[in-house]
């Protein structure tokens, strides 16, 4: 028999929101989670038909709860306890894609730098911050 409630971040963990569970305590610890509409701490009870809010940079992910469960399951049941009833995420402009890219990237398996790349790498950070 499911339970009637269960801990907000075992929910979001279990529901696949956040993948583990210490990321789901933190986005409550540093307030990005409310529960109909107040901001809920990681040890707060959520209950059928409870509205959960994360705050995703500038976009809200808004979910209804529909289903409650304490321990992982699967995928296609993790997607049967929520209601996804979230806005269209924005789309951002060109310029603002750019800014979020990394600064400085390195082709994968290329290793570690040198000693003569980490100098050139600072040399340029430094370049760009004055």
């Amino acid at each position: 028999m499911p339970p009637d409630s269960v801990r907000l971040d075992k929910w979001l963990q279990v529901a696949r929101l956040f993948k583990t569970r210490s990321q789901a305590a933190h986005a409550c610890e540093t307030g990005r989670v409310s529960v109909n509409g107040a901001t809920a701490k990681a040890h707060r009870t959520v209950r059928l038909d409870d509205r959960v809010e994360i705050q995703i940079e500038s976009w809200k992910k808004v979910v209804l709860v529909k289903g409650l469960r304490e321990k992982p399951v699967s995928k296609d049941e993790a997607r049967l306890l929520f209601e996804d009833v979230s806005p269209p995420r924005p789309v951002l402009d060109p310029l603002e894609q750019l800014m979020r890219r990394s600064s400085a990237t390195r082709p994968r398996g290329s290793g570690r730098p040198t000693k003569r790349e980490r100098r050139l790498i600072e040399r340029l950070k430094d370049d760009g911050e004055g």
